[in-house]
């Protein structure tokens, strides 16, 4: 997969694992990355689905319509890419925080609700995740910051509140961050930089 790894100068050794929206590209996700911390190592990876031109991480039937299918095949593949980048970078994939904003977002819950998934840290920006039928697997290892628009034209407030269900009922620890819409704002920033603070 396209990607980009910086090297970062934090003697703690996290690792960002970027993924952006649909539309957007791995080098977007780069400032905001900076913007939460810039002594974090970054690997920012590139959709491979392209949908009328616009980059995504899996294909989609219609607006919130998910190819489940096709998202739990990408959702592999991203993870293996992951397991690979972080053998081949040197980082420590348990070290490393899943930074996520909205289809970026998406791929990355379906990659923590995997039963082999290594993560323990994530940061969701904008989620959005329409589907019932998932196992309640245990995340109590999980600690993950979501941030959400109360006025998101794109996400509603209860499929905002349903991202959030998903991790609390699997035992994770959630911290909740709110904006007005389907944005990154400065007080996003301000909840984010305080949430890695916490994280050890």
């Amino acid at each position: 997969m396209e990607h980009i790894f910086q090297k970062g100068s934090n003697s703690k050794g996290f690792t960002f694992i970027s993924l952006h929206g649909t539309g957007s590209n791995e080098e977007a996700m780069l400032p905001l990355a900076e913007a939460f911390n810039p002594d974090f190592n970054v690997l920012s990876i590139r959709g491979n689905v392209n949908e009328n031109g616009m980059l995504r991480y899996f294909r989609r039937l219609a607006e919130g319509v998910y190819d489940i299918d096709d998202l739990n095949q990408r959702g592999d593949e991203l993870l293996a890419f992951i397991v690979k980048a972080a053998d081949e970078n040197q980082f420590d994939i348990q070290k490393a925080v899943l930074l996520g904003f909205s289809n970026g977002s998406n791929i990355a819950i379906n990659m923590l609700l995997k039963k082999d998934n290594p993560f323990k840290y994530a940061m969701l920006l904008a989620p959005m995740y329409p589907i019932e039928d998932i196992e309640v697997n245990q995340l109590e290892d999980l600690n993950v910051f979501i941030s959400m628009g109360k006025i998101d034209p794109i996400v509603s407030l209860d499929d905002s509140e349903y991202v959030v269900s998903i991790f609390e009922n699997r035992n994770a620890k959630v911290t909740e961050s709110w904006t007005k819409g389907h944005n990154v704002s400065s007080q996003t920033i301000i909840d984010g930089r305080n949430w890695l603070n916490t994280i050890k």
